[in-house]
């Protein structure tokens, strides 16, 4: 049996990781790093990315992904990348009756048009190199549940799942896996800002058999995981870390 050194797991490797300034983004690059990796990280806050980089080495792209034209032409310039973690989102929570257009509009461009145009120019490398690859896309357990004042997020990450299949299957010819990740409630600022009033935190961990909200770290890990050769076989997956969320 070949015994895996995770201090080297993603050596040789160029990984592109979207949203990477705060979050299961940040921990992301840390925890690639540590593997071997070398990381570039994208987010549109340069302060954030300064940090990052002082902290671990990686290289770093400033860009607002809500502009279709800067993400295409950021996610072009940093090519060839073997790995790729689309992970960039925001939320803007408003009840359904009031959500405005300028906020769904806004909510789809980020997560979920920038992981197509992203996506699409790291397949379209990797397709003309002629090697494989592994695409990740952070999507949520919003994609399977209805939350209240989560409309435009939860429609944006029903569709990052679906793309992810339409991925799996058109890319996967050329070698190049899809596969989604689900975490619920994760411990990011916007995780924190979102679900900071118990009566709203209290009712989802009764539902939650760990009876805890997810690390960024343990969501790191589980990305690692799909991008890793440890899941070789596993295509178009939509994989949830809820505590056990669905399971009830």
């Amino acid at each position: 049996m070949t015994t895996i050194d995770r201090n080297r797991e993603f050596a040789g490797k160029t990984v592109l990781v979207t949203g990477a300034g705060k979050g299961i983004g940040h921990a992301t690059v840390h925890l690639l790093i540590e593997r071997g990796a070398r990381v570039i990280a994208l987010s549109r806050s340069a302060a954030d990315l300064d940090a990052l980089k002082q902290e671990t080495g990686c290289e770093t792209v400033a860009v607002d992904l809500a502009d279709a034209h800067a993400a295409r032409e950021a996610a072009r310039s940093v090519q060839p990348v073997d790995l790729l973690v689309n992970n960039a989102g925001l939320a803007e929570l408003q009840p359904f009756l009031e959500t405005t257009v300028e906020s769904f509009d806004v909510t789809m461009n980020v997560n979920l048009r920038a992981a197509m145009i992203v996506a699409q120019e790291c397949a379209k490398s990797m397709i003309a190199r002629g090697v494989g690859g592994s695409i990740v896309n952070v999507s949520s357990l919003s994609a399977n549940v209805g939350f209240a004042l989560h409309a435009a997020y939860c429609a944006s990450k029903g569709g990052l799942d679906a793309m992810t299949r339409v991925m799996a299957t058109e890319l996967g010819p050329h070698g190049i896996r899809t596969n989604a990740v689900l975490p619920t409630v994760t411990m990011t600022p916007m995780g924190e800002r979102a679900w900071s009033d118990p009566a709203k935190s209290g009712p989802m961990l009764a539902r939650i058999p760990l009876d805890r909200f997810v690390q960024p770290v343990e969501v790191a890990r589980t990305i690692a995981y799909l991008l890793s050769d440890d899941s070789s076989m596993v295509n178009g997956v939509s994989l949830l870390v809820d505590g056990g969320f669905q399971a009830c």
